[in-house]
């Protein structure tokens, strides 16, 4: 039996992937280290608290000792590095708990994989040399692409935010224990996720709730911002081929081909509503949209041409945006809240 270390598990992406790979993988067990910090959901997981391959452990990957603890007590064979702070709105105003988390906690774990799997640098041992540290990261750590162009992984990192500028940090990092220790490291820079599970903050989200709310849907400034969707599932299935295909030291980017900006995508969020859950006064959702003062350095878009990953692996998304986006919003409205 294996054993795979997702960090942030109690999260969005982390949940996710934790469900698939416990129905996909019977030869895996999963030890989900998460801090439950405010974005995390433990109800996302219940189901699977009697399954005697799922363990949680409720930890900060900023504590050395107790990471180090994990990789001893259950002999990680891969790390599946999710946690993060990750809302460019927070690292805004909180900066400093970004680095810490995003850096620091990523060092941490590097120092503790690079300790459990190499006998000393470039020399990984010889019970370890099917492990992989796989680090989820960010398209936010290139910058702002203009009206055309894509990110690929040549693309020159330009992060504009706090909190891209700690994942770029992250990304650093990892590459770093490769070269220098030969850790057996990939990383993965994937664009806007949505799907079940993920938390209220988010645009997808947000929206929903202010419109059943009957609020104001903001929308930042012109609302022209746009951003490549991907499925989360679709994020999942990208993560579990690279865990298996990808090759160490390399980087792949990961993308919907999915581009849409804030106002138009609000606009087909309020059309489904209109749709499945109308208004009682009989007027529409768009209605509640208003635009807000732009957020500093906000980038204007995003877009990834995903060809290494497709072309090494296989791998291509398969959701159709407009299915993707009709059953999120399905599930939103069949929870009692968004949160």
């Amino acid at each position: 039996m294996l054993t795979y270390l997702v960090t942030g598990g109690a999260g969005f992406i982390g949940a996710n992937l934790i469900h698939a790979l416990l129905e996909q993988r019977s030869d895996v067990h999963v030890v989900n280290l998460d801090a439950l910090t405010y974005a995390a959901n433990l109800r996302h997981l219940a189901i699977l608290e009697s399954n005697p391959r799922y363990t949680f452990v409720c930890a900060d990957i900023r504590d050395a000792a107790a990471v180090q603890a994990i990789f001893t007590t259950y002999n990680i064979d891969a790390v599946l590095h999710l946690a993060a702070e990750s809302h460019v709105d927070r690292s805004i105003q909180q900066p400093l708990n970004f680095v810490e988390t995003n850096v620091l906690g990523t060092a941490v774990l590097l120092e503790a994989a690079k300790n459990a799997w190499l006998d000393k640098p470039q020399h990984v041992r010889a019970d370890k040399k099917h492990c992989r540290f796989l680090h989820i990261s960010t398209d936010e750590v290139f910058g702002s692409l203009g009206a055309t162009g894509y990110f690929t992984e040549a693309s020159p990192y330009a992060p504009n935010s706090p909190y891209s500028a700690s994942k770029a940090a992250s990304d650093m990092l990892v590459r770093s224990y490769y070269y220098t220790y030969g850790l057996p490291a990939v990383i993965t820079n994937c664009s806007n996720n949505y799907g079940r599970f993920q938390h209220a903050e988010k645009l997808i989200p947000t929206i929903i709730r202010k419109a059943l709310a009957g609020e104001s849907i903001p929308i930042y400034g012109d609302g022209g911002y746009v951003r490549d969707w991907l499925h989360v599932a679709d994020h999942v299935a990208a993560l579990l081929t690279l865990l298996r295909q990808g090759r160490a030291g390399e980087q792949y980017v990961i993308g919907g081909h999915n581009e849409y900006d804030n106002l138009t995508l609000a606009g087909m969020i309020c059309t489904y509503l209109d749709q499945h859950a109308p208004r009682t006064d009989g007027l529409k959702y768009a209605s509640q949209i208003t635009h807000v003062a732009d957020r500093p350095g906000h980038d204007r878009r995003y877009a990834i041409d995903a060809a290494k990953i497709r072309q090494e692996t296989g791998w291509v998304p398969n959701s159709r945006f407009e299915d993707g986006l009709s059953a999120t919003i399905d599930w939103y409205l069949q929870q009692k809240t968004i949160n």
